[in-house]
């Protein structure tokens, strides 16, 4: 003990209290003593001196030693309490330990009175940890209970056997509908309220946790309601540390929400492949009779439903004839007898009025759907909610398709959008085998708008031109383009889709009111031929009056009202074409003109039908310069601001045309791009750069890097890091450095991709720029990743960043951002001493322009890199 001990000794004789504390001092014990010998001093002391135990004599002249326990055990139940007495005997010794004295010490025997203090203390001391345990053991079983409470997961605790209930929390009466009073009065509740057909295979796991298994597994349950819900229950036996007792601790979760979302999930993937699967057949199967069976047993298959069958509409008698079915029929379908008509009985069900409504009817949930008129039969078959779809051909419902699920609920709005276009696509097809013998009428004219298609159409214009050439008269072509279809495509289903073009079309036959040609062209584009007008006002007119006006009108498909708009482009007979072929291509111009900008509507101008021409005979010299070679390279010194020595070329194409003379490149390479030309050019580019740095190296030379611009087109190749690769193989002396400048624009389009290709590019020694860094939209956490070497900073930056704070503030940011990167920044365009001035202020490390060169052609440019470690010269 490090603390003395403080005695209150109660007794009259002070020589036997010194022998005491001796005795205890002798024992080891540090002890402070007082000594008292009546009533009132011993009250006072008890509350002032606060001993650690008290030391008695049995027998006193002024106070009573059982008095003085039964005061001691009243005010300080816990406190030790030894009788010291050499008067005690047996009896009273024993009464006095009943009544609650810690042990008595004879007088006589005062050797044992160390240990039996120490011993008393030691009791004392341990019943006090005991407390404080039973209390912080109390405080955490109440905040657990509080903590428990508020979880919307059932804990509980239950013996190895199942008989009894430990702990159960009051989630209970969210998860299983009862209250946990019931699971401790019922332990056997656990399992009562499993659903049957789950109950076995639970019971059986169980019986692993009390092999000491973990179990972690997931079943339905049936709550008082009658409601079933999925649980996750996971448990595992738990030994005791300290008496080694086993108990069952275990939490069950609600996870009906999760199974809901994972079943709907399996059933839209099963409709799915069942679109899938008859959309297969309906391109390989060519029989009516085939193809109604396959789609049956697709669906039945595939798709998981109970029964599948097909029915079409006898046209005499109404009645809904089976044609195709697969599943558990079992008689079903000779028991229903559908029909079509509402004057009776069998036709006033839901397969009649689908039939009637065109449109489809769902069952969810048979046992209450008061519309059914067999609702047992269904029952008894285990049928518990079903559909049925139309299967329209043209605007007359032919048949249709009904799918019976076991499950209630089971068609939701994703469920029927898919099984609407399965319909869709079912009607298409019978509708295609019905009109096989109209094959005349289909090759002239659309199928799902009743308007000419394109090949008819384009014999209509021809005939329109004709006639006008000959009566000298003014004919319009109009190609419209039916803005936003892929949105309501996307969004509402390809059925609302239809829907739609098929409104549009009807509305356009009837604002022309059949007087006009009227055609689908594609999938969302409509042509027109107006006839007899007499100027570009009369098209306006009608455009605005009657065509515009009429399809934007709104209407209802799927249940979304809809706005449809439309632009247009317009040809003119004579002025934008004398044949139908090229009103058309100029109609079609004006109609992509039109899209770009935010007119309705527009003509083609013959403004553009001459740049048009321009524009082909350009490209027609391209062609030929490709294959003649016309092609030369220029070379445009890069130079390092602080030494002003040239350290790179950048290779610049020029074209040499015998009609045109030297062409800018601005004026032919987007040219070359749109044509796909670059491709071959920026081979040439490459290779005759490797050229003429390989003869500049054989001749003496210390020629610096070379720098080539990529074309998009050239990275978008799937082969282009190779070729690059191969290009710097065929450098046998290893002597090639070459660098390949990139847009950012062009980096940002495929990151990913990108990254790729440049680090196989990088890993064969060949530097790669950003060109015209700053106008892009790239991430700096891109830019950080990309296998970069260098930045080149945008002229447009450079040429203002002596008048423009802004400019200013862009190219110092630029600079800063490539150092902390560890890339090199070339600045573009310097062509004032300004410029280069405030360039090497902002510590820029390269630059280029017409202050120190223009691009120059090779056998120039081998004087100044036959100087190359010379300085360039000051005034630069």
């Amino acid at each position: 003990m490090t603390e003395e001990t403080r005695l209150l000794i109660v007794e009259d004789v002070g020589a036997d209290a010194e022998l005491a504390v001796r005795e205890l001092k002798r024992a080891g014990l540090s002890c402070t003593a007082i000594r008292v010998e009546t009533k009132a001093d011993y009250l006072r002391q008890l509350e002032e001196f606060s001993p650690d135990i008290i030391l008695c004599d049995f027998s006193l002249p002024h106070f009573d030693g059982m008095s003085a326990l039964a005061i001691a055990h009243d005010r300080h139940p816990e406190m030790p309490f030894i009788f010291v007495s050499g008067t005690i005997g047996e009896e009273a010794a024993i009464e006095s330990l009943k009544s609650g004295a810690t042990d008595y010490v004879l007088k006589t025997n005062l050797a044992r009175l160390g240990s039996a203090v120490k011993r008393a203390l030691q009791e004392a001391e341990d019943r006090r940890n005991r407390r404080q345990t039973e209390v912080e053991l109390a405080r955490i079983r109440e905040r657990t209970n509080s903590i428990f409470s508020s979880l919307r997961d059932v804990i509980c605790s239950v013996s190895p056997d199942m008989r009894q209930a430990i702990y159960v929390n009051a989630a209970t009466q969210e998860v299983f509908g009862r209250p946990p009073e019931e699971f401790v009065a019922n332990p056997g509740l656990w399992f009562e309220v499993i659903h049957p057909d789950d109950a076995q295979r639970v019971r059986d796991a169980w019986q692993q946790v009390a092999a000491e298994k973990a179990i972690d597994i997931e079943y339905r349950i049936l709550r008082p309601d009658g409601a079933v819900r999925w649980i996750h229950n996971r448990a595992r036996l738990v030994r005791s540390a300290g008496d080694g007792e086993t108990r069952i601790d275990g939490i069950a979760s609600d996870v009906t929400d999760r199974k809901r979302q994972e079943e709907k999930i399996l059933r839209l993937s099963r409709i799915e492949r069942v679109l899938s699967g008859v959309n297969s057949a309906i391109v390989r199967i060519r029989d009516r009779d085939e193809l109604l069976r396959e789609a049956c047993r697709i669906a039945v298959e595939d798709g998981g439903f109970a029964l599948a069958w097909v029915g079409l509409v006898d046209p005499q008698t109404l009645d809904i004839r089976p044609h195709a079915w697969m599943g558990e029929e079992r008689g079903f379908l000779g028991m229903i007898r559908p029909s079509a008509r509402e004057d009776i009985l069998e036709g006033r069900g839901v397969s009649g009025a689908a039939i009637r409504t065109g449109k489809p009817v769902v069952v969810n949930d048979v046992a209450t759907d008061e519309r059914l008129i067999h609702r047992e039969e269904t029952l008894a078959r285990g049928f518990r909610s079903f559909v049925v779809l139309p299967l329209l051909v043209g605007t007359e419902s032919a048949g249709s398709l009904h799918f019976y699920a076991r499950d209630a609920g089971f068609f939701d709005q994703d469920e029927l959008k898919l099984l609407a276009d399965l319909a869709g696509d079912i009607s298409f097809a019978l509708a295609a085998m019905e009109k096989e013998e109209r094959l005349n009428y289909l090759a002239y004219y659309d199928v799902l708008t009743g308007l000419l298609n394109r090949r008819l159409f384009h014999e209509r214009v021809d005939q329109f031109v004709l006639t006008a050439r000959e009566t000298r008269g003014r004919i319009a072509l109009l190609v419209l383009d039916l803005q936003r279809f892929g949105i309501i495509n996307d969004t509402l289903g390809r059925q609302a889709g239809d829907a739609v073009l098929k409104q549009v079309g009807a509305r356009l036959r009837h604002a022309l009111e059949d007087r006009h040609p009227v055609a689908r062209l594609s999938v969302d584009t409509f042509g027109i031929v107006l006839a007899g007008i007499k100027d570009d006002a009369d098209v306006a007119h009608a455009l605005e009056q009657k065509i515009i006006g009429s399809v934007s009108r709104p209407f209802s498909v799927a249940g979304q009202e809809l706005r449809p708009s439309l632009k247009c482009g317009v040809a003119l007979f004579p002025g934008d074409g004398m044949d139908a072929e090229q009103l058309f291509r100029n109609a079609e111009a004006a109609l992509k003109k039109a899209k770009a900008s935010g007119d309705k509507y527009l003509f083609y101008a013959p403004q553009m039908n001459a740049r048009v021409a321009e524009k082909l005979a350009l490209e027609n010299r391209l062609r030929t310069a490709v294959v003649d070679e016309q092609f030369v390279l220029h070379y445009q010194p890069k130079v390092e601001i602080a030494t002003r020595r040239i350290i790179g070329l950048e290779a610049l194409i020029r074209w040499r045309s015998p009609e045109l003379g030297m062409v800018p490149p601005n004026e032919f390479v987007p040219l070359l791009e749109e044509t796909g030309l670059i491709l071959d050019v920026g081979k040439w580019v490459l290779n005759q750069a490797v050229r003429d740095y390989q003869r500049w190296a054989a001749s003496g030379l210390n020629p610096p890097r070379i720098a080539v611009n990529i074309s998009p087109l050239h990275l978008r190749q799937p082969n282009f890091a190779n070729d690059i690769r191969r290009l710097a193989a065929q450098d046998g002396a290893g002597i090639l450095q070459l660098d390949l400048e990139i847009t950012e624009s062009l980096i940002m389009e495929d990151i990913e991709h990108c990254i790729a290709k440049l680090e196989t590019i990088r890993a064969a020694g060949i530097g790669i720029a950003i060109d015209d860094f700053g106008t892009g939209y790239s991430s700096l956490s891109y830019i950080a990743r990309l296998p970069v070497t260098s930045l080149k900073i945008d002229r447009s930056f450079i040429a203002d960043m002596t008048s423009s704070a802004h400019n200013m503030t862009i190219v110092s940011t630029i600079i800063s951002l490539a150092h902390c990167l560890n890339l090199k920044v070339t600045a573009e365009g310097v062509e004032t001493k300004e410029q280069l001035q405030l360039l090497k202020l902002l510590r820029c490390d390269e630059m280029q322009g017409y202050l120190f060169s223009p691009p120059l052609p090779p056998e120039e440019i081998e004087g100044l890199i036959g100087n190359s470690t010379q300085p360039a010269p000051s005034e630069a």
